[in-house]
């Protein structure tokens, strides 16, 4: 079925501009009626951070920014989504055009700003769902104005702690002026404490919910260790390695890698793969890893396996590849697993991280 739809809605898609086609897939996938997927391989399921997971593969934050469509994409086969970056005010972003497709290099570049509509109408959304299943993350994030940036995550804790599965700090987006300032080691120290406060202060009523924390794939390894320090003193329960990158590699052909913002798809790949591995040593195992970056086949989500990923998401792939990429992933994966004689994916997990560093 999806690849029947790919091979009409992607050439459509492609002519038009960009963020149009983004705004088009989130209200035809709101209208679409999607029959529940096929139930997932056993050797693909997963307890991480104590959630559920029929599969490893997630929709990762920027697609679904107002949590308008997790329903939609759970039924499509994704192991879980995440919605946001959610900011507690609404604001417009920067200004249009911000989205660019690279076709050369099937790759994007956003300078987006998250735009969003604010805490009130995703959590309103996200309660109208009730109890059904899925696991459904919220990235949350600041205000571009905001006087006190950690404030407004410690909002985001509070205001989606009943109906959020998990939560991801993100303080790597590119396109928020000074955001990525908080990886710096005191600011993070700083930041972490007040969130993990406010989500022990919400679990005397709602469940605990795991906090990740998402890092920008440009940090120096020094950089790094200041984060994985910080992270694991503190306590978090994973992090996303990465968001995109405000590099240009010289192979980049489309005249678009010229755009300022966040470079993502298939020229992240290797950057992005190697931060993981980096990470995941780094880790030493106190909590688990979500791999992005790049991932747009089956091979290549075993190499984020490989180099530490628990779980992986994706989304610039799919401008390219299509809805039926999700499947062809999946169903790679456990060939990958059946090929090794595993039942699961665990023992593969940072099995060739030495190759990636």
């Amino acid at each position: 079925m999806m690849g029947f739809f790919d091979s009409f809605a992607l050439p459509f898609l492609h002519a038009i501009d960009a963020e149009r086609a983004h705004n088009l897939t989130i209200f035809a996938l709101e209208r679409m009626p999607l029959p529940p997927p096929p139930a997932d391989h056993e050797t693909l399921g997963q307890t991480v951070f104590g959630l559920d997971f029929p599969n490893p593969i997630g929709m990762a934050a920027g697609f679904d920014k107002d949590a308008r469509v997790p329903a939609p994409l759970l039924r499509l086969g994704f192991g879980f989504t995440e919605v946001g970056t959610l900011t507690p005010r609404p604001q417009g972003g920067n200004p249009r055009p911000r989205l660019f497709r690279l076709h050369e290099d099937r790759a994007i570049i956003n300078r987006f700003g998250f735009n969003n509509g604010g805490h009130a109408d995703a959590h309103d959304r996200l309660a109208a769902r009730g109890a059904r299943g899925g696991v459904v993350g919220v990235n949350i994030g600041a205000n571009k104005d905001s006087s006190d940036r950690a404030a407004d995550y410690v909002a985001g804790i509070e205001a989606f702690a009943d109906v959020a599965s998990y939560f991801t700090v993100n303080i790597s987006s590119p396109n928020t002026p000074g955001l990525r300032d908080l990886q710096q080691r005191d600011a993070l120290d700083n930041l972490l404490a007040r969130v993990l406060d406010a989500r022990d202060a919400v679990a005397a009523i709602e469940p605990r919910r795991p906090v990740l924390l998402k890092i920008a794939p440009d940090v120096s390894l020094a950089e790094l260790d200041d984060v994985v320090a910080v992270a694991r003193a503190r306590g978090v329960d994973g992090m996303i390695v990465s968001n995109t990158t405000i590099s240009r590699s010289d192979s980049l052909r489309d005249e678009a890698r010229k755009e300022t913002g966040g470079l993502s798809g298939a020229p992240l790949f290797s950057l992005a793969t190697r931060m993981l591995a980096q990470t995941f040593i780094r880790v030493e195992g106190q909590f688990p890893l979500i791999g992005v970056g790049g991932v747009d086949s089956p091979e290549a989500a075993w190499a984020k396996i490989e180099a530490g990923a628990t779980l992986i998401q994706l989304y610039s792939s799919l401008v390219y590849e299509g809805l039926s990429l999700v499947a062809r992933i999946k169903n790679g994966l456990v060939a990958h697993l059946q090929a090794r004689k595993l039942r699961a994916i665990g023992p593969a997990v940072g099995s060739a991280v030495q190759d990636w560093l």
